[in-house]
């Protein structure tokens, strides 16, 4: 049976770098099997359709009125329905109310390369089941993202109609704010999830590995290439690369990942053969990348192929109220990781949370409530447990000054052996040996302040359920 396959050039406006319409019913059609595929050009929806298309793919302006691809949909009754955008120009903001009625995105230019593996990989057979298109995404797997602020709140809300399409995704914010686990988040929660998500730390690449590490090499490429070896674009094969740091990229490696971006092409180091990869770029950058072209040090053009969707995670000080559950959420992983049950925050530590300004973010929270569990003997976490830049480390002068040496001596006690007994996977007398203690002597420590492992290494005080 011959599927309908509609081009809707909704835009009048022309565009030098748009893919020629000739070329692209072509590479439509080869991503069926010969005769398989009946291409049409329209200029305007139809108001009713004889039959039911397959697929159709809509040219349109940000401008374009709220519930185009509805009015798509239902008029053509198509299956799958792709938007093209001319990008360079419109407001990316505009975009995102146009976004969820799609199933996919595409943003001129684009080359054939890019067409084919977005159509192949949207209509694979696979995905005409009821519940995979990534437009009835039921579920967010947010697990990793903690938060109730209104500010954090509007990102979220962004993150269904960002996942389900396939466009190159910019994510701002300071260090420490999170930006990788929101470019996770739109990861797991589209049609890539079942495929691999690289980080690449660009900022870690030498300008003179960043071809080898991002693209491979041909056998022979270089002295000692023994053997071809694939890049990291290969290894997300499917999935979505993600590029922190972006804005460090030297001039050379920005060339080449610009004319990567061009098309999805690229060539192995030492090889003649192109390859096509089939990835989602997500790119992160803690600097503002306007201020670096305007500096000369990231070219215009790298930055409109990066900035078509862009997120901007917010500072923790611009969201205080999230801290309070941010905390809980951290001091819960870390009672699992350490073995420990029952603790919680004072309102005085909370408030002591809530009052800094966190110049580390969410980093910097994190190592905070890491370090006052591991130090801490108590199920209730004061505000005296939590060591904050500027403030003495030491213990409150509370009490003498033998009974605030007794303590902070037990503190430590009771940290250096949980800790080394989490380093020796529970085993006692390889934790005493590396202590340098007899094994007995650290027994009765074990005794004196109630640890013991579980079946799993982990060590936890006796008692510490309910």
């Amino acid at each position: 049976m011959t599927r309908q396959i509609l081009i809707l050039n909704l835009d009048s406006r022309s565009c030098s770098e748009e893919i020629e319409l000739d070329r692209m019913r072509t590479a439509i059609r080869e991503c069926f099997p010969p005769g398989a595929a009946g291409v049409r050009l329209l200029t305007a929806v139809p108001e009713s359709f004889s039959g039911s298309v397959y697929l159709a793919l809509a040219r349109f302006s940000a401008d374009a009125p709220a519930g185009l691809g509805s009015r798509l949909r239902e008029s053509c009754r198509a299956e799958f329905l792709v938007g093209w955008v001319c990008a360079r120009g419109e407001d990316p903001a505009g975009l995102f109310s146009q976004l969820d009625e799609f199933d996919d995105f595409l943003f001129c230019p684009f080359g054939e390369a890019e067409l084919i593996s977005r159509i192949r990989r949207l209509c694979r057979p696979e995905r005409s089941g009821n519940s995979v298109r990534p437009a009835r995404l039921a579920n967010l797997q947010l697990d990793s993202l903690v938060g109730e602020s209104a500010a954090f709140l509007r990102l979220l809300e962004m993150l269904p109609a960002v996942a389900r399409c396939d466009a190159t995704v910019l994510i701002s914010g300071e260090t420490g704010t999170g930006k990788e686990l929101l470019a996770r988040a739109i990861h797991y929660n589209s049609v890539r999830r079942g495929k691999p998500f690289v980080p690449v730390n660009c900022g870690a690449l030498p300008d003179a590995l960043f071809e080898n590490e991002m693209f491979g090499h041909a056998r022979g490429a270089f002295t000692g290439a023994g053997s071809a070896e694939k890049g990291l674009l290969a290894a997300a094969d499917g999935g979505t690369v993600f590029l922190d740091e972006v804005g460090t990229l030297s001039a050379a490696a920005q060339i080449k990942l610009l004319r990567f971006l061009q098309d999805h092409e690229y060539r192995p180091l030492g090889s003649t053969e192109r390859v096509v990869a089939d990835v989602r770029i997500v790119a992160a950058t803690n600097t503002d990348l306007q201020v670096q072209v305007q500096a000369g040090h990231l070219r215009e053009d790298l930055f409109h192929r990066l900035n078509v969707l862009t997120l901007h995670m917010p500072a923790l000080r611009e969201r205080r109220e999230d801290i309070p559950p941010l905390a809980e959420h951290m001091l819960a992983r870390y009672e699992r990781q350490y073995g420990r049950q029952g603790l919680h925050f004072s309102r005085a530590a909370l408030e002591k949370l809530k009052a800094y300004s966190w110049p580390g973010n969410v980093r910097e929270l994190e190592g905070v409530i890491q370090r006052a569990m591991i130090l801490s003997f108590r199920r209730v976490l004061e505000s005296a447990d939590l060591q904050l830049p500027g403030q003495a480390a030491g213990p409150a002068l509370d009490g003498t000054f033998g009974g605030s040496k007794r303590r902070v001596v037990e503190e430590f006690e009771r940290a250096y052996v949980i800790r080394a007994l989490a380093e020796h996977g529970g085993n006692v007398s390889r934790a005493a040996l590396a202590a340098g203690k007899d094994r007995r002597a650290f027994q009765r420590l074990i005794r004196k302040y109630s640890l013991h492992q579980n079946s799993g290494g982990k060590t936890r005080a006796a008692g510490a359920a309910g």
